[in-house]
This record gives C-alpha cells, structure tokens and sequence, in this order.
C-alpha cells in the first residue's frame, strides 16, 4: 500500500463573489436605512453658517448648518449638514421667528430647529426644517448681549463718555447717517427752523444691516481724524423695527462709540430697549427730532442766560447810577446846608461882635462884611464844583460802561457772523461738490 495517495483530491468549492450593487440600489438601500432608523423628526440644535433666502414668491430657503464639537479622541471636529425650508413653511415659519425674536434669520444665529431626516440618491443627506424654537434663540442673543455689556463694563466704556465735556452751545456737529435718510431731512429741517446757526457736516453711512455696524465705524474714524474742527458727533436714523436696529446692538461699534475722544449723541429711534450703542454714548436721545431739539433746546439756554447777563447789567448799571445821583443830591443838601449854617453862624457872629463893638471903626466893619460875602459867594461855588467832578466821574463810568457793553455784543456779532459765514462756505463746498459728482456721473453716462 503506498505510503501518499497519489489521487488528486476533490477541490473545494469557492463560494461565487456576490452580484455588484448599482449606485442608485446602493443609495436607495442607505435610504431606506436611514428611514427605517430616524423615522421621527427631531430637535437639533445648531448654528446658521450660510444662508439663502427665497428669491422669487414661493421659492425655498436653503440653509448650512454648522456646529464645533469633539471627536471620541478629543479632537476638535466640525459637524455640518444642509437644510431646507420649503416654501410654505418658510413662510409660516420665519416670520413668527423674527417677529418673536426681533431678530432676522441670518448666518451667525444659533438655532433650535425640529428637523427630520432626508437622503435622496441624487441629492445626498439633507434635513427638512419642520420648526423653529425662538425662545432658544431668544435666551441666546440675551446672553451675548449680556456678556458684550459686561465687557464694555470691564473695558470702562460706559461711563468713559459721560466724563467728557460737552460745550455749552455746540454748533459745530459731525454727523452720521444716511444722506437719503428721511430722520436725517428731519433733523436738518429742525435745525434750520431754530433761531441759531449750525455747521453740519455729514459723514455718510450705512445704517442698517450687516455692513452697517463696519460702515458707521468708518465713518467715526473719519470724523476722528478731523476731531479739531467739531465739537460733538451725531449718529441719527430714522425709526424701523427692532430689526432694522440690530447694527446698534453690535460690541464692536458700541465701543467705538464709548472710547470716542468728542461727545457722541444718539438718535437711532428705537422703540423699546436701548441700544449698547446708546448705553456707551454720551446722550441717548429717542429720535432725530430729540437730538436736534436737545441741540436748540441747549442753544435757548446759553441765549437765555446771555439775555439774563444783559438785562442783570443794564440794571446794575441803573441802579449804580441812581445810587450816584442820590449821593450827588445828598452832597449837593450838605452843601447847601453846611452854607446855610455857616452863613447863619457867620451873621450872629457879627452881630454879637456888632454889638460888643458897637464903637468899632467903620472900615473894620466893612472889610468883615466883605470877608463875609466872598465867603457866602464861594460856598455855593465849591458845591458845584463838587457837584460838577461828581457828575463827570458818574459820566465816565457810565460810558466806560457802555463802551464795555457795546464791545461785548459786537464781539459776540462778529462771532455769530464768522459762524453763519463758515456755514454759508461750508455747504457752497458741499455743494460745489455735489454738482462735480452730478457732473461726473453725467460724464460716465
């Protein structure tokens, strides 16, 4: 018997390989796997990376939704998925959300969606939105603006405005808005019906949305390089929604605002709540109309007190006038008075020596009589000259006086004409360059 069996051994059947899947069979297993597993829809919490809006009526709005978190390792991750909210929801959804929140669906928002679980074989993963909670929403921009507030706290730039000097009449205004604003035709429209002269320069804008917060920066930048020539900032618009007012909102601007070297005075019209804008400005003023009223309001005071000086020294200046013609009638009675004793003690004198003397030489008697009329006549003499210098002395001041007076007001003449004369230069250069814009326009069409 040989020791190997030399027959070849039955082979062992290799199981065939299976069948290749198609692409779509594939998808559409991962479909209905994802199906069967997340067939409810769920809360989510995430943030809005990017946005897109409806463009037309009954169009959908898309979203990327984004959120930072760790891997089993530890290691920064970043979750992302797309999202869509079709048209009939989007318009049940989003406006509820904003009219609760105050607040415009855009990218940056943190977001507490219900959502439910899309896999289409074309499309891939998606997530249809089904709701939105805006109390989430709601707490969460609370915080942030809670915690920008105490920053700026921190930072001292609450009350670092406060601390500055705003002048007594300011007329020289730099201003922040938006030239086609109607708050900004408003407040020029007050300011040129008031009895007092400004010199507005406007350092245009944008007033609203997301650029606005940039822009109103960059225009501050501006007006600090030619902090010199104005004595207070204005940043005004018109009235709008709580939306609409969400660039006041922003940290970045509200401590530009604070940190400013000149006096910032605000009037966004706001409805409700103030802006960290207004909390960081020096005056917080509800509307255009405000700002430009507190400005004249401010103006009517120092007129005022101006007229009040004026009136205070007319009076004095009568009063101390009437005091000195009194003081002259009370020396003019003395004098009289004095005269009349001494010429009354003079006569009994000669007559008490007449009669002791009644055998004295007649010309004795003459030169006495003599003595006496030239001392009757240079009493009255000596009165008036009194009464003369004292007069002359009440003239001279009296027009030193006038003189100081008329030099004070025409002064402050030439000061109020210097002023209208530079706002009459200052908007011919406005205009001259708007004209050269018109014009260059012009030339490019």
């Amino acid at each position: 018997m040989p020791l190997y069996n030399r027959r070849s051994e039955a082979p062992v059947p290799v199981p065939p390989p299976p069948a290749p899947l198609g692409l779509a069979e594939l998808l559409g297993r991962v479909r209905l796997a994802l199906h069967r597993q997340f067939p409810e829809s769920y809360w989510v919490v995430a943030e809005v990376a990017d946005l897109t809006r409806p463009r037309f009526a009954g169009g959908h709005c898309y979203l990327t939704l984004t959120e930072q978190a760790t891997d089993e390792r530890g290691q920064p991750t970043k979750a992302q998925a797309r999202a869509t909210l079709w048209s009939q929801r989007y318009q049940q959804v989003v406006p509820a959300f904003e009219a609760h929140t105050g607040q415009a669906l855009r990218p940056g928002l943190r977001l507490l969606l219900r959502v439910q679980l899309r896999f289409h074989e074309q499309y891939g993963l998606s997530l249809d939105v089904l709701a939105l909670d805006p109390s989430y929403t709601v707490g969460e921009l609370a915080r942030q603006r809670l915690l920008a507030l105490q920053t700026l706290e921190i930072k001292g730039l609450l009350e670092r405005q406060k601390r500055l000097a705003l002048p007594l009449a300011p007329q020289r205004l730099a201003v922040i808005s938006s030239p086609t604003a109607a708050g900004f035709q408003d407040f020029v429209r007050q300011l040129e019906e008031a009895p007092y002269d400004f010199a507005l320069t406007l350092f245009p804008a944008m007033m609203q949305g997301d650029e606005a917060p940039a822009s109103i920066r960059a225009a501050l930048d501006a007006v600090r390089a030619r902090r010199g020539q104005f004595e207070a900032v204005v940043i005004i618009r018109g009235g709008g929604s709580k939306t609409d007012l969400l660039a006041f909102d922003d940290y970045g601007l509200a401590a530009a605002v604070g940190a400013f070297p000149l006096p910032v005075l605000t009037g966004i019209g706001h409805e409700r709540d103030e802006a960290l804008a207004d909390l960081t400005a020096y005056q917080a003023l509800k509307t255009p109309t405000a700002v430009a009223a507190f400005l004249v309001e401010r103006l009517a005071r120092v007129d005022g007190l101006l007229h009040h000086l004026a009136t205070k020294i007319r009076t004095a200046a009568g009063h101390h006038l009437r005091q000195r013609h009194a003081h002259l009638d009370r020396l003019t009675a003395r004098g009289r008075a004095a005269g009349q004793r001494h010429l009354a003690a003079g006569r009994a004198a000669l007559h008490q020596r007449a009669r002791q003397a009644a055998q004295g030489p007649r010309e004795q008697l003459r030169q006495q009589a003599q003595r006496l009329e030239r001392f009757r006549h240079q009493v009255p003499r000596a009165a008036r000259r009194v009464l003369a210098h004292e007069l002359l002395l009440l003239r001279q001041r009296a027009r030193a006086l006038q003189q100081r007076f008329a030099r004070h007001h025409q002064r402050r003449r030439e000061h109020l004409l210097h002023l209208r004369y530079r706002l009459e230069l200052a908007a011919t250069r406005h205009l001259h360059r708007a004209e050269r814009r018109l014009w260059a326009l012009q030339a490019k069409r």
